[in-house]
Formats: C-alpha cells, structure tokens, sequence
C-alpha cells in the first residue's frame, strides 16, 4: 500500500498529480495488473491516474 505522501500518478483529465491519499480502489485488472481510481483534488474527476 502507497504511503500517504507517495503519488499514484497524473489525473488524466487536468494533469496535476494525485496523492496516494485520494486512493478510492485498488483492484486487480483480467490481465492480472493492479489498477486504482482515485479521485482528482484538483478537478474534482474520479479517474485511473497515469
């Protein structure tokens, strides 16, 4: 699990990056990858960071 101030990655709809706090899901994809939704501070968007 991501620590507080580590950063799952860039909104992809407004760019900022997202802190691992803004972690809504963690859940593992068919292809057997771990995806998250997160919400976006910035934007307000729920998005899977990039």
């Amino acid at each position: 699990m991501p620590t507080d101030d580590s950063s799952l990655g860039q909104c992809s709809e407004c760019g900022d990056r997202i802190a691992a706090a803004w972690l809504l899901v963690e859940y593992s994809k068919d292809d057997g990858t771990d995806g998250v939704w997160a919400e976006c501070p910035a934007c307000e968007a729920v998005v899977a960071p990039e």
